[in-house]
C-alpha cells in the first residue's frame, strides 16, 4: 500500500478520534481529566505526602497546628471514602464513554467488513468470468472458488454462529 494511502487512512482515524474528543460536554471533559489523573503517579504521590502529613500532625503536635483528626483518625477515614466514591464514578463515567465509544467503532468496523465482504464476493465473481474467458474452466469452477465468490448472507452467519456458540451466564 503505497504512504499516500496510509497516511490518508491515518489522517481519517486522527480526526475522527479528534472530533470525538471535541464534542465531549464540560462535564464529560472534567471527569476525563479528573479521571486520568486519578489514574497517574503523581495523584500516589499526592496522596502519600497528604496521608504523612495527616499523621504527623496529628500525632506529632509539628508545624504549630493544632491537633484536629486524633487517632484513629476518623476524619481523614470519612474523607478518604467520600473521595473514593467520586473518584469510582468518575471512572465509571470514563469508562462508560469509552465503552460508547468503543461500540461506535465496532459499528464502523462492522460496516467496512460487510463493505469488504461485498467487495470481495464482486471481484472473485469477475475473476471466475476472466478465468472462463481464458479457457480456464478448472479455475472458474472450483468449488471453494464458486463457494466464496457467492452472496454471503449476514443473517445466515449471525445464526450459525448463535447456534454454534455454547450459552454464557451473564
Amino acid at each position: 500500500m503505497p504512504q499516500t494511502h496510509i497516511q490518508e487512512h491515518i489522517d481519517v482515524i486522527a480526526r475522527h478520534e479528534q472530533e470525538f474528543l471535541a464534542n465531549r460536554t464540560w462535564s464529560e471533559r472534567l471527569g476525563d481529566n479528573i479521571g486520568a489523573f486519578a489514574g497517574s503517579f503523581p495523584f500516589v504521590i499526592l496522596h502519600l505526602l497528604a496521608f504523612i502529613f495527616w499523621f504527623v500532625v496529628n500525632t506529632w503536635h509539628i508545624f504549630g497546628i493544632r491537633q484536629f483528626d486524633p487517632p484513629p483518625y476518623s476524619l481523614l477515614g470519612t474523607l478518604v471514602a467520600v473521595e473514593a466514591i467520586l473518584l469510582a464514578s468518575f471512572i465509571l463515567m470514563r469508562q462508560s464513554r469509552m465503552g460508547k465509544r468503543a461500540d461506535e467503532r465496532d459499528h464502523l468496523m462492522l460496516q467496512i467488513l460487510l463493505l469488504t465482504e461485498k467487495e470481495i464476493t464482486a471481484v472473485l465473481g469477475v475473476d471466475r468470468q476472466i478465468a472462463r474467458k481464458m479457457g480456464l474452466e478448472s479455475v472458474a469452477n472450483a468449488t471453494e472458488l464458486k463457494e466464496l465468490s457467492q452472496h454471503t448472507s449476514i443473517e445466515d452467519v449471525a445464526q450459525t454462529l448463535r447456534e454454534s456458540l455454547p450459552e454464557t451466564d451473564q
